[in-house]
C-alpha cells in the first residue's frame, strides 16, 4: 500500500483506489458498451428472475400474488426436490473426480509414448459432439430388452457374454444416475487429459532428472514432483468441470427427461417453467442454480487475481 504526504501527514492509499483513480474518462467510454450489454442482458434479467421467484405466476404469465419465500421453502423441504439437489451433488462429486482423475492418469500414462498423439486424438473426439448427440449415442448403448430376448444394446449384449442378466440402465434407480454421469465423463475426460498433458510437458526436464538422481520412483515422482508442479492447472480444470456439471441439462433431458429420480436443477427449472408453466417456481430454481455457481466463479476470479499478483 503506497503512502502520500499531505501537510506532513502520511495517508495510506489503497491499491484498488489507486487503480480506479488511474482510469481516464476515455477508458470508461470504451468500456461503456460492454457494461451496457452486461446490464441489459445479464443484470436486468437476473433482477427480474429474482423478483419473479418471489411471486405466484399463472400459466399465462400473469402475477397473481406475492409468494415470498414459498418456492425456496418447497425446494429445500419437499422430498422430491431434495432428491434433485442430491443428484446434483452426486454429479458434482463423481463427475468431477472421474473427469479430472482419469484425465490426469491418462495424461501421465501416455506422456512421451510413441502413439501419444493417436491416443489423445481418439479420446478427444467426443468433445466434437454436442451433449444431445452424445446422449443419443449412449441411448443405443444402454438399450434394454427383457431377459431371453436378443440384446441390441452394446452394454447388455456384453453382459450377456458372462450370463449376467440385462440391466434397465435408465430405469434402475441404483445405477441410472451413474449411467448418465458416464456419458459426461466419456465426453470431457479428453478435455481434461489434453490440458493436463500440456501442463506436464511444461515441467522442466532438469527437475525430472534431479528427482531420478535422488532415487525417486515413478509413484513418488508423480505425487511429490508432478502433482505440485501442475497444481494450478489441476485447479483450473477442476473449476471448469464443476461449473459445467452444476448446469448439466442436455444429457438428462435427452435420456430420461428427469424421470426415475434422475432430475437435476437445470432439468427442474425447465420442467417448472416450460412444462408446468409455473414461472415463480421455475425462477426460484434458476436463482438457486445461480447462487450455487456464484461461489465457484468468485473462487476462480480470486485465483486469477492471485496469479496475476505473483507476476
Amino acid at each position: 500500500m503506497a503512502t502520500i504526504s499531505q501537510e506532513g501527514v502520511s495517508l495510506a492509499v489503497p491499491p484498488r483506489r489507486r487503480r480506479m483513480e488511474g482510469i481516464s474518462w476515455s477508458a470508461w467510454i470504451w468500456v461503456a458498451p460492454a457494461l451496457l450489454l452486461i446490464g441489459v442482458f445479464y443484470i436486468w434479467p437476473m433482477i427480474g428472475t429474482i423478483v419473479t421467484s418471489l411471486e405466484n405466476v399463472d400459466t399465462l404469465g400473469n402475477v397473481t400474488g406475492f409468494a415470498g419465500l414459498k418456492w425456496y421453502k418447497t425446494i429445500f423441504t419437499d422430498p422430491t426436490n431434495l432428491i434433485i439437489l442430491r443428484n446434483n451433488l452426486l454429479w458434482l462429486v463423481v463427475g468431477t473426480a472421474l473427469t479430472v482423475g482419469l484425465g490426469l492418469i491418462i495424461a501421465v500414462l501416455v506422456d512421451r509414448v510413441k502413439i501419444e498423439r493417436v491416443i489423445k486424438s481418439t479420446l478427444f473426439i467426443p468433445m466434437a459432439l454436442s451433449f444431445v448427440a452424445a446422449g443419443v449415442i449412449w441411448r443405443f448403448m444402454y438399450i434394454y430388452r427383457p431377459a431371453g430376448e436378443n440384446q441390441i444394446g452394446l452394454l447388455n449384449a456384453f453382459l450377456g457374454l458372462f450370463r449376467i442378466p440385462p440391466q434397465a440402465w435408465f430405469v434402475n434407480e441404483a445405477v441410472n444416475n451413474f449411467a448418465l454421469i458416464a456419458i459426461y465423463v466419456w465426453m470431457w475426460t479428453g478435455f481434461s487429459m489434453v490440458i493436463l498433458s500440456a501442463a506436464l510437458k511444461g515441467i522442466p526436464d532438469e527437475i525430472i532428472e534431479a528427482a531420478k538422481m535422488d532415487g525417486a520412483n515413478r509413484f513418488t515422482m508423480f505425487w511429490r514432483v508432478m502433482i505440485p508442479m501442475i497444481a494450478p492447472t489441476i485447479t483450473v480444470v477442476t473449476i471448469t468441470m464443476v461449473i459445467n456439471i452444476l448446469k448439466i441439462f442436455d444429457v438428462v433431458y435427452v435420456n430420461t427427461g428427469g424421470a426415475f429420480n434422475t432430475s437435476v436443477i437445470a432439468q427442474a427449472f425447465y420442467d417448472q417453467l416450460f412444462t408446468n408453466q409455473n414461472g415463480g417456481f421455475g425462477s426460484a430454481w434458476a436463482v438457486v442454480l445461480t447462487l450455487v455457481i456464484l461461489p465457484v466463479l468468485i473462487i476462480n476470479i480470486r485465483r486469477i487475481r492471485a496469479e496475476e499478483g505473483l507476476r
